[in-house]
């Protein structure tokens, strides 16, 4: 638990996990104090640190928002890090060795989960070597954050339309996601499941059941766009949770009350209606969307 708030907060909020306002996620970029104000106006028992914003405080300004967030009961959803796991190996020394210093950013601010996602494909790197490489570099991440108290989140993307464009599908599946788990070996290393990943890999409520509470990081909620076959839909094209219905939402969100998960539930649409509205709105419409799917 992060240390904002000791509770579920929020209208939005359910026994089993807690709705993450992450403006980035929908689009949006109204401030970050602006979005506090908005999670707590909403519903949401979190919202997604602004670790650019929180390192220009000044100590009694942090210990304003500190108290601000207890006040309305809202913690901390879970963040990115600046390290591409993809990257070539210059550019990702270079952004390991800075790790440090953005891990301990998150300790001071009590943030715990933070995680990136596994590119699905490779036009030069076999399966197996992309594997190994993932596995060593994993690991690498995984031992600085976890030394900040720090849960390390792995984003499997699911859609045919993108891991089949190049010449090497990598992970792209829950399963293949546990084969790389097993390989770090590291309990702080988990994976950070998407309906919209889930629903394109074919996955049941089943294979959801198969994973333990504490291997899920964090979890976004989404629907498909109507009219498309499973292996048309495209990853950056995506509704609302409970707009189409051609997710099976109630299937998904059971699987994560049946086997206790307890993290940050947030949405990441990538829908250009959407982001066209009013900032409110689109929160509102979000908020609303969430309560009614969990």
């Amino acid at each position: 638990m992060s240390g904002t708030g000791s509770t579920t907060g929020g209208s939005a909020a359910t026994d089993t996990f807690f709705t993450n306002l992450s403006p980035g996620a929908l689009g949006i970029n109204p401030g970050f104090e602006a979005a506090v104000e908005l999670a707590g106006e909403f519903g949401f028992g979190a919202v997604e640190p602004d670790l650019r914003y929180l390192g220009t405080l000044t100590e009694e300004q942090a210990g304003q928002l500190r108290a601000r967030l207890a006040d309305r009961d809202i913690r901390w959803g879970n963040t990115g890090i600046p390290v591409d796991l993809n990257a070539d190996a210059a550019t990702f020394a270079t952004q390991l060795a800075e790790l440090p210093a953005y891990a301990a950013t998150l300790r001071r601010w009590s943030v715990d989960r933070a995680g990136t996602w596994i590119r699905p494909m490779s036009d030069h790197l076999t399966y197996r070597r992309n594997f190994t490489r993932h596995v060593e570099r994993i690991a690498l991440v995984d031992e600085i954050l976890a030394d900040a108290g720090v849960r390390f989140g792995l984003e499997y993307v699911g859609p045919k339309t993108f891991w089949s464009t190049e010449r090497h599908p990598f992970v792209h599946t829950l399963a293949e996601v546990k084969e790389l788990l097993a390989a770090v070996g590291s309990p702080n290393v988990g994976v950070i499941l998407d309906t919209f990943h889930w629903y394109t890999s074919a996955e049941t409520a089943d294979d959801l059941r198969g994973l333990a509470a504490e291997q899920i990081v964090a979890v976004d909620v989404n629907d498909a766009p109507a009219g498309l076959e499973r292996d048309e839909q495209q990853d950056l094209s995506r509704t609302l949770p409970g707009a189409t219905g051609v997710i099976d939402l109630a299937g998904f969100v059971g699987a994560l009350r049946e086997i206790g998960y307890t993290g940050p539930v947030k949405v990441e649409p990538f829908n250009a209606e959407l982001r066209a509205l009013p900032v409110r709105d689109v929160v509102a419409k979000t908020a609303e969307s969430l309560a009614a799917v969990l």
